[in-house]
């Protein structure tokens, strides 16, 4: 039986691939598709680099297809990857501060723009490789982390609406990455030994710093310490972050490790200090989403986290007008501007919205 026509996002690497054979042996009539999010010829990519969207993996992505016995399709989204996620990254680090750009791929590419054009296809849903997992109770949606933890990637999906999770599928995230390969080799898929891309993949070589200085005019500024005492120059806010310890510049070096624990773009100035001055109970969250699509109670006791990789910690959540402030149980280490903050109850993602560590003003 037809399940309905499925538009799977196909990277060309091992999850998306497995996830277009799942929902194919599932019965779903299941179309590939691969975006093209820039120009390649711009980006000399190494062979060891593992990147994502090359001309190989679009080659990857169609050997997979033709392997399961679906069509494949090349989508042009250069024009709208440019403007809402490269345009993005570079206009954060310019504000001082350090964005996380699969937050605007997922939220303006894939669930805006591919979705919109799946809908046009005469698709019932889009699907991706992500290890995360929707429940439906009652024509509620909730997200919930993927199965398995080390590879949960709900944190990055916290930006998604109930009309979309209505219109979204998530094969992946009911099996472990291990058996995920397993079923890629099984069914013969050649990507079933690839690396995983990374994460900033417009940025190949890993070198982010190099990327923004052709791309933005750095204007050179003071690192003071957190007297206000200058203590060196520096090239450019947009190649600071907070929490950073190395390449900062002090030649004379200090008697003690010192890191980066606030930037202030206003002032062009860089405030470095002691790792202990890095922890804060307190932040604000801006772009709030609930996935529920309602407000929760207020206050409200979840866990949190401030970045991908960090651990859940015990917070509460108050929501006044249109911002969200979040008071952690125990302080956090290098809370960062442009960063999300994500809040959980048990497995469910409630939502989250973008870090600011001053009261933001509307």
């Amino acid at each position: 039986m037809n399940r309905g026509k499925v538009v799977v996002a196909m990277s060309g690497g091992v999850d998306s691939s497995v996830a277009a054979l799942i929902l194919k042996q599932q019965g779903y009539d299941v179309v590939g598709v691969t975006m093209r999010l820039w120009g390649v010829e711009d980006h000399k990519v190494s062979p060891l680099n593992k990147s994502c969207c090359s001309l190989e993996d679009v080659q990857d992505a169609r050997r997979v297809c033709d392997k399961i016995g679906i069509p494949h399709y090349l989508l042009n989204f250069e024009r709208e990857f440019k403007t809402h996620v490269i345009d993005y990254f570079c206009q954060e680090y310019d504000r001082g501060r350090t964005p996380h750009p699969c937050l605007a791929c997922n939220d303006k590419i894939k669930f805006d723009f591919l979705l919109r054009r799946a809908m046009f296809l005469d698709a019932d849903y889009i699907a991706t490789g992500h290890y995360a997992r929707i429940n439906n109770n009652k024509d509620n949606f909730k997200l919930l982390k993927g199965v398995d933890s080390s590879k949960d990637q709900s944190y990055v999906l916290f930006t998604l609406k109930q009309e979309e999770l209505n219109k979204l599928l998530l094969p992946i995230g009911e099996y472990p990455k291990a058996e995920i390969r397993e079923l890629a080799a099984q069914a013969g898929l050649s990507v079933a030994d690839k690396p995983d891309s990374q994460d900033i993949c417009f940025i190949p070589d890993g070198d982010y710093r190099r990327f923004l200085a052709g791309k933005l005019k750095p204007k050179p500024g003071y690192i003071v310490d957190s007297n206000g005492a200058i203590v060196a120059e520096h090239p450019g806010i947009q190649f600071f972050t907070v929490g950073q310890r190395r390449n900062l510049g002090l030649n004379k070096g200090t008697p003690k490790p010192v890191y980066v624990i606030e930037i202030n773009p206003d002032i062009n100035q860089v405030t470095v200090g002691e790792e202990i001055q890095l922890y804060r109970h307190k932040l604000w969250a801006s772009a709030v989403n609930f996935i529920s699509g309602s407000l929760p109670d207020n206050p409200l006791e979840v866990t949190a986290k401030i970045r991908y990789k960090a651990t859940e910690a015990k917070a509460t959540i108050s929501y006044e007008k249109q911002f969200m402030e979040i008071y952690f149980e125990k302080p956090q280490r290098a809370i960062t501007p442009g960063q999300a903050v994500v809040f959980y109850k048990d497995e469910e993602v409630l939502g989250g919205g973008i870090i600011e560590t001053k009261l933001p003003h509307y």
